[in-house]
């Protein structure tokens, strides 16, 4: 069936979407790739269904996959539900001031209770928030576009660094590296300073202090759990009487650099859960990241899940309920 699906972006990516050959006969691996509740205003993200009821939201996290600014056209089966599950424990896990209201689709109302058996695991009913516009961003190794900017000028988003630093390598202390929410193209980092111009500095100071909190707290726990946060994201939205609260998705393999602490060498890019790995895949591609993105191979459609669902098991010593 054809589809088409508007980015954030403002790029549009259409396409034939078909079931992966040998996984027609898995229900379990059947993705979602999007989706459609009547009587409800909706706007798609580039993974996100965000549907609006008043002074609330609803938010649900289907399987599709971005890369590169370019929504993908294959799906990663249950993504959604592991982004969800890994955000919920976290909320709980840090004891954060969130936007969270419910979790079951049939107390959202009965066009979402129709579909409760698709939504489930993977929607979150919130509060309405007006929303910074500032991607809070936590660093605690030198990786990615950090690494990059520091080979060339020893600094990560214009903060100095200690010279010889290798790739890889834990930062002496974490740091902040706010970035502007762009409408197309990528996010633009900007520094503290130019932050607290745009959204005041008790603002900027407060998301500051909390971002590098809850990285730090965080962090310190995955560690146990054999898994390294090298960086993260938060969004922060302020509800109608002011309170600042955490909102969106929550420390996720979408929103952070996991690596496996027993394969984490200093110097090397380590192997990750993040989807770095199918990033990874696309540049050894011909793609020209100009024209639609090709068709992942099931192999990477399913060891990608395979790594989603063990980062969210190994974090909540949980097993994934929809293996």
């Amino acid at each position: 069936m054809a589809f088409e699906v508007r980015a954030i972006h403002g790029r549009t990516v259409a396409c034939e979407f078909t079931d992966m050959p040998s996984l027609v006969g898995d229900v379990r691996m059947q993705p979602l790739w999007q989706t459609q509740i009547a009587g409800y205003p909706m706007r798609r993200g580039k993974v996100r269904d965000i549907y609006d009821l008043g002074d609330r939201l609803v938010i649900i996290a289907t399987d599709r996959i971005s890369a590169f600014d370019w929504i993908l056209p294959t799906a990663i089966p249950d993504k959604g539900r592991v982004l969800t599950g890994l955000t919920l424990f976290w909320l709980e896990h840090l004891q954060v001031a969130n936007h969270l209201l419910g979790t079951d689709p049939r107390e959202m109302g009965p066009a979402f209770a129709e579909q409760a058996e698709v939504l489930q695991g993977r929607s979150m009913m919130v509060r309405k928030t007006d929303v910074v516009p500032i991607e809070c961003v936590a660093r605690g190794y030198l990786a990615g576009s950090g690494w990059k900017e520091y080979r060339n000028a020893r600094t990560v988003c214009g903060i100095p660094l200690p010279p010889g630093l290798l790739q890889g390598q834990r930062l002496p202390e974490a740091i902040f590296t706010p970035a502007t929410k762009e409408e197309s193209g990528h996010d633009v980092n900007i520094s503290f300073d130019e932050m607290a111009e745009r959204v005041g500095f008790p603002l900027a100071e407060l998301l500051r202090d909390r971002t590098l909190d809850l990285y730090t707290r965080a962090a310190a726990y995955a560690e146990t759990k054999g898994i390294i946060i090298a960086d993260t994201k938060f969004e922060w939205g302020k509800a109608p009487m002011g309170e600042v609260l955490l909102i969106d998705e929550v420390l996720t393999p979408d929103s952070s650099r996991f690596w496996p602490r027993d394969q984490y060498q200093v110097g090397q890019s380590p192997p990750s859960f993040d989807k770095q790995f199918v990033r990874d895949w696309l540049e050894a591609t011909p793609w020209d990241k100009n024209s639609p993105p090709p068709e992942l191979p099931e192999a990477i459609v399913r060891q990608t899940r395979a790594k989603y669902i063990e980062a969210y098991e190994r974090l909540t010593g949980r097993t994934f309920a929809w293996t």
